[in-house]
Order: structure tokens, then sequence, then C-alpha cells
């Protein structure tokens, strides 16, 4: 069991800001995604598994689509703040500057920069559901290191 739980912890991620917008109810949610990786070159695809109780992923399921925000190397602190659990919805992005991309999601102005996906398959199994989405759109704001799981000292994994 301790051997499982290590070897989990061990597989690298970076940490990115998922960010969605119910245009319907004028929402704007999100959260630090660690479980991300890319899926596919033609077409591109990234591969996000997102926790099945969080607030954010009714909305994906609804909307059928997610902003991956690529987080700069000293933005642990901004990682944080999208970690923690919420009371409602939408408070997260008040602490930080943002613009609605070309599919009208969130991507943050001070970041490496951001995808704009469209969810095209999932699998609900276990604890999270994993989505798949195809890049629609890029937004590079900084060409810079990404943060990434093991630089911050944190664990979510095992």
């Amino acid at each position: 069991l301790e051997a499982k739980k290590i070897l989990l912890r061990k597989i690298p991620h970076g940490l990115f800001i998922c960010g969605v917008r119910d245009e319907e109810n004028d929402e704007i949610n999100g959260f630090t995604a660690s479980w991300v990786t890319q899926g596919s070159f033609n077409p591109p695809l990234v591969v996000m598994a997102v926790r099945a109780e969080g607030s954010s992923h009714e909305i994906i399921e609804k909307i059928k689509k997610f902003s991956l925000n690529v987080l700069k190397s000293e933005q642990k602190d901004l990682a944080a703040v999208f970690f923690k659990p919420q009371k409602g919805l939408g408070g997260r992005f008040e602490t930080v500057e943002f613009k609605i991309g070309e599919y009208g999601l969130p991507i943050l102005i001070d970041s490496v920069g951001g995808l704009e996906c469209e969810v095209i398959g999932n699998i609900k199994y276990g604890d999270h559901t994993v989505f798949v989405g195809e890049v629609k759109s890029a937004f590079l704001n900084n060409d810079v290191e990404s943060l990434n799981l093991s630089s911050t000292g944190w664990n979510y994994g095992g």
C-alpha cells in the first residue's frame, strides 16, 4: 500500500488553473488542476481528471468546454488560492486578472498562457472524471518556466 502511494506520487504533474464559464447563469469558476497531460497531436488534445463532486465538474459537463491556464514557476500562491475549497461559485477569479477568450472562457493575464478546449469525450470512474478536450484556441502571454507540483512540496496523488 505504501509503495503504491509513493510510486503514484512520483508521476510528474504541472499545476494549471482550469477555468469554466456558465454563460446562462453568468458564473465563472475554476480550480487548480494537476492531473493533466497532452493526449494527441492531431487533433491537439489535452486530458484532465476532475474531482467528481467539485462545482466546476458540473459546469464542464453542462457547457462541454474548459480553459487550461499554465502557471508561471513562481505562482504557487495563486495555485493555492484555486486549490482551497470555496464557499460559493466564482470567488477565486475575483482575486486575479483575466480576459474572456474566443470561446468564452477565462484566460489568466498573468500566466504562461491559456488554452480553450472543447470536451470531446469523458470517462466517469472512481472519484474523478477524465475529460478529453480538443484545443480550440491558445494564448501565449509569457514563454517562461511553468509551475510543477513537485516544486511546491504539496502532494496530490497516491
